[in-house]
């Protein structure tokens, strides 16, 4: 059977040691039969040795071997297309990975061992005149001088722990003091890295050095083996990792359509902020869903429940800005003095070699950036600058202080393309700011409503009319029906069933203030030094709550990486070890605290219907909705994973197709697990048999209901199918329930796809929902 050229739905796997190649054939069948047409996998390049997630790739010109190499891809994707379906792959061009030992990635080795005159000099992106010459490797775990003792040379390498470097020809003589003064590269503190090194990082992450995608040689070599497997049919979709650390993420969209074909599914990991959408002119079917996950989530959360929780989070942790925004701006200035002060230098020797000399451009740089409202600008060299990018940078300008707004204006001017160099390294500087400043730091010191925070995210935004989900479903409809949509993914900080049960809060602020403050006392007996402190603690009460069951094990790892993000009482570069330690003694308390225990069950459990009536609404609409559904690994059942490596946990397929194959002889559901299990193989059948409904010449239009409830139902029609979803369930109950709401469809014979029953087109809405708080209805005339 052939795959279609658009997936209909695709299925996420994250492969890793233990689940490679051979194991993803094996669960093959069982993904047919859910009713994917394609299989989503993590990139599959040669990464380094025990990578749990494949992005520090070290040699394009391999299929991983640890994930069963070319000759096990092949028999994957043989099974694959025996059973119907496609493949998509993730690709990651931004960066490789700088490992240990580097000898494992051969192109940046020769660097190392040749620098500048080496042929692969210009793959990386290394500012060579601000390291005199040599690549900073900040690999010590001291100074110099105080390491020299651990490094030593043997046949011609230099080595220090894991690591092994080149040992320039004619320097093996020398002492190996002189030895390493005589290198391409300079062995350096670690902490050096984010102050003086001298080569674009995937972010502040110096392990991952950043490609020039831009150089038509580098393109062809990194994409070599990818391509090759597209032409030969094997790979159908691309999945583009992080194209905003590209120096023209269009232009290279560009060349990897013209290096695949017309036919080729491409979504970019594109991140879009409120209502900025994606550049019209990027050749590719959309973006990984983020955006659509942020409507989905928001429509079945209460806005009316924003102030009184916006309330007890200032009551809470003591906060004392405003809003999010304040606190999103503070990050990003902290990252640019610290995690991407040497991404900051770079633009100010740009600055300084184009005659911008004022005295406070450093500064004025820095607020400029941090006051851009999206990931950058995207501004093309010898082009006029477009007009959302010159937007984007008036509003920035807004943002800066009066005393620096001249020189920030001559900076954005800049930006803007008056200097290509500067604009396309401010651009790439701008997505890094945004990623680590706001997302990995401000996002884990501000949480309202946690289920908010998610990448792309508006945390200050808490739900979503329906009208205006509508309104983003006809956009996306009409201009990128073929997107990607998402709930949950391997960088999503909750995933969707956590963030369904935090969604019922924003109906109960009252009783949830009540049930976090008692529990709050009760945990005083649990206190013990000096963590965690008042956000921390805040954090863990609606983690406990959107993860429940969890163990401490989890709930410590999960708090520790929170924490440390933050950046707030502790940090990677700095970790506060007495306030680590306090909290995982609070963590231990709280969670062997039997009475605790018992309070957080009884509230989690008064919280069960309403949570299920989200985890299935949210389901079942992003299945529906305009793009491609993905369903990430384990997210067909119950799903309450927290961020990575949490997320990364194997799936168990046999348990899954037991499941599925229960629903399928006529088993009713037994639990949450059965019930979205029937949601989503039902919705993913429909979309693989019916696959013109969702198309550009597909129909969607918003489905609305008749009575004083209608409120509370989310409708869309897709061709001939109507999908229901109840939402706000806990203001439904407090009304009575449905009343005299019904439905007002047009003429026809209607069956439900999930329960096969019979529905008149003015049934009552409590008989639709009768079994299922959602409901997926086929005009049987067509």
């Amino acid at each position: 059977m052939t795959p279609p050229v658009v997936p209909t739905g695709t299925y996420r796997l994250q492969l890793q040691p233990g689940f490679g190649f051979a194991e993803a054939a094996d669960a093959v069948p069982y993904l047919a039969s859910l009713g994917v047409s394609h299989l989503y996998l993590s990139p599959i390049l040669r990464a380094v040795p025990g990578s749990g997630h494949g992005y520090d790739v070290i040699d394009h010109s391999r299929v991983s071997p640890e994930l069963g190499g070319e000759r096990g891809f092949r028999v994957l994707a043989a099974e694959a297309r025996e059973h119907g379906l496609g493949i998509v792959v993730d690709i990651v061009p931004n960066h490789m990975a700088v490992p240990a030992p580097e000898s494992l990635n051969r192109q940046f080795w020769s660097v190392l061992e040749r620098g500048r005159e080496s042929a692969y000099a210009d793959w990386f992106d290394i500012d060579w005149d601000a390291g005199g010459g040599r690549i900073l490797l900040p690999v010590l775990g001291a100074p110099l001088d105080r390491a020299l003792a651990d490094i030593g040379v043997e046949d011609g390498v230099v080595r220090y722990h894991d690591h092994a470097f080149p040992l320039r020809h004619g320097t093996e003589d020398l002492s190996l003091r002189e030895a390493l003064d005589a290198q391409h590269y300079r062995l350096a503190d670690w902490h050096e890295g984010d102050l003086r090194g001298n080569y674009r990082r995937f972010f502040t992450v110096t392990s991952l050095i950043g490609l020039r995608q831009e150089d038509e040689a580098v393109f062809a070599a990194t994409h070599a083996v990818i391509l090759r497997l597209v032409r030969e049919g094997l790979v159908q979709g691309l999945r583009v990792d992080h194209p905003d650390g590209l120096a023209d993420p269009r232009g290279y969209l560009r060349r990897l359509r013209e290096a695949t074909s017309p036919d080729t599914w491409i979504v970019v990991e594109k991140i879009l902020n409120g209502e900025e959408r994606l550049p019209d002119d990027w050749d590719c079917a959309g973006t990984t869903g983020y955006d659509a996950l942020r409507r989905v989530d928001g429509v079945f959360t209460d806005p009316d429940g924003a102030e009184a929780l916006r309330a007890l989070h200032h009551d809470m942790t003591g906060a004392s800005e405003p809003g999010f925004a304040p606190v999103a701006r503070a990050g990003k200035l902290e990252v640019l003095r610290s995690g991407l002060a040497t991404e900051v230098a770079r633009l100010e020797r740009v600055l300084e070699h184009i005659g911008v000399h004022d005295p406070d451009r450093g500064d004025a740089l820095r607020e400029l950036l941090a006051s851009v409202p999206a990931y950058r600008p995207y501004v093309v060299a010898g082009e006029p600058a477009p007009a959302e990018a010159a937007s984007l940078l008036g509003e920035a300008l807004t943002g800066v202080p009066g005393r620096l707004a001249a020189t920030a204006r001559r900076i954005a001017d800049a930006a803007l393309g008056h200097d290509p160099e500067f604009a396309v390294r401010f651009a790439q500087v701008a997505s890094a700011v945004a990623a680590k400043g706001v997302e990995d730091r401000a996002f884990y010191r501000w949480y309202v409503l946690s289920s908010c925070n998610e990448v792309g995210g508006e945390p200050d935004e808490v739900g979503l009319g329906t009208e205006g989900f509508h309104a983003y479903a006809r956009s996306m409809h009409a201009s990128r029906p073929d997107t990607m949509t998402a709930l949950s993914t391997h960088d999503t900080k909750r995933s969707e069933d956590v963030r369904a049960r935090l969604a019922v809060l924003a109906e109960i602020p009252d009783e949830w203030e009540a049930a976090v403050r008692g529990w709050e006392k009760a945990a005083q007996r649990h206190r013990s030094g000096p963590g965690p402190d008042r956000y921390d603690t805040y954090l863990f009460w609606q983690t406990l709550v959107g993860a429940w069951p969890i163990d401490p094990d989890r709930m410590k790892a999960y708090l520790r990486k929170a924490m440390r993000e933050a950046d707030r009482s502790t940090s990677w570069t700095t970790p506060d070890t007495p306030y680590e330690q306090a909290t995982d003694a609070f963590v231990d308390g709280v969670l062997n605290d039997r009475e605790l225990r018992s309070s957080v069950q009884e509230f989690v459990e008064r919280l069960a219907d309403s949570a299920r009536t989200v985890a299935l609404g949210v389901k079942l609409v992003q299945l529906t909705m305009p793009g491609v559904p993905d369903v990430y690994q384990g997210g067909e059942a119950v799903l309450r994973t927290l961020v990575d490596p949490d997320n990364r946990a194997p799936v168990d397929f046999g348990a899954a197709a037991t499941r599925l194959a229960h629903l399928d002889t006529g088993g009713t559901p037994r639990d949450l697990d059965d019930e979205k299990a029937l949601v989503t193989s039902a919705a993913l059948r429909w979309r693989r048999r019916d696959p013109a409904a969702f198309g550009g010449e597909g129909r969607y239009a918003a489905v609305h209901v008749r009575g004083e409830a209608a409120a509370h139902v989310l409708g869309m029609r897709r061709g001939f199918t109507v999908a229901l979803a109840t939402r706000l369930p806990v203001g439904l109950a407090a009304r009575g329930g449905w009343g005299d709401t019904c439905l007002d469809l047009w003429k026809g014979t209607w069956t439900d796809l999930l329960t096969g029953r019979r529905v008149a087109r003015d049934a009552p809405l409590a008989e639709v929902f009768a079994r299922l708080p959602v409901a997926l209805l086929e005009d049987g005339a067509h």
